[in-house]
């Protein structure tokens, strides 16, 4: 009889054990979801050196997000991402759509789920929308992705037309940009805010596309006026990185300080 209500117990024991790990299953579940990354292709110092080549296709790149910006082969224009989708905005202004075996030498992404949602109204200039933003950003010490659709009374946008080897640094190319200017158009900004410590890995502070609602103009943001937009926010806190596997990569000088030229090819 002692013996037999040992064994009761133990098993008694076990089965609320079991139980117990069967009602903290979904819990840790929840704790172990996969948070927002940033898949980038390169560093932006890279590009700024001339390395245009790249190693990875965009099929491949939307393996790894839905949303972002970055540019092709040989710096053959701006890239949007945007649902899925890759849109080339070329030299000439002119939007195209973008199939599988195209490739990058710097591109972000990210796989786009909106954790804050506001709205901006009668924004007069581009200075004028990042203090709205950066007034929503939680810690200036994460990444965002951000995402504007609205109407837009006017967008300036610059492109870069496709370069031959040997390729010029991007501070040249950026010299005899094409800009383009748009008026009183429907559209969605497409980009990033990255934190300051980020040096010649990405662009400090916001780096956003542009591209229209019916697919026809683009480009990287210079300046804009937005009478109404409605913003969405992911605040992101993991970065991936997958580097070229090139001679012109391997042997050029990424230990500079890039941040002069960068703020000149942005701007």
């Amino acid at each position: 009889m002692f013996i037999k209500t040992i064994r009761n117990g133990k098993i008694l024991a076990l089965g609320m054990v079991s139980l117990l790990l069967i009602l903290a299953m979904p819990v840790i579940g929840q704790a172990q979801q996969p948070q927002s990354t940033i898949f980038q292709v390169s560093t932006l110092s890279a590009l700024m050196s001339g390395v245009y080549d790249g190693g990875i296709d965009c099929k491949e790149l939307k393996k790894n997000g839905n949303f972002g910006i970055g540019t092709f082969n040989d710096l053959d224009g701006e890239m949007v991402v945007l649902d899925g989708n890759i849109f080339q905005i070329k030299g000439d202004g002119r939007v195209l759509p973008v199939y599988d075996g195209s490739k990058t030498p710097f591109a972000a992404v990210t796989f786009f789920e909106a954790k804050q949602k506001m709205e901006v109204v009668n924004i007069t200039n581009m200075d004028e929308l990042s203090k709205a933003l950066e007034s929503n950003l939680s810690s200036s010490n994460l990444f965002y992705a951000i995402r504007i659709d609205g109407d837009f009374a006017y967008v300036k946008t610059r492109s870069v037309p496709k370069q031959a080897k040997p390729y010029p640094p991007l501070t040249e190319v950026t010299k005899n940009q094409p800009t383009f200017e748009f008026h009183n158009v429907k559209g969605t900004l497409v980009g990033f805010w990255c934190p300051n410590y980020v040096g010649g890995l990405n662009v400090s502070g916001f780096h956003l596309h542009f591209i229209s609602a019916d697919r026809q103009m683009g480009g990287h943001l210079l300046d804009c006026r937005i009478q109404q937009g409605k913003t969405q926010i992911d605040t992101i806190n993991r970065f991936t990185m997958v580097l070229p596997e090139s001679d012109a990569f391997n042997k050029s000088n990424l230990g500079k300080d890039w941040a002069e030229d960068i703020k000149k090819a942005e701007k």
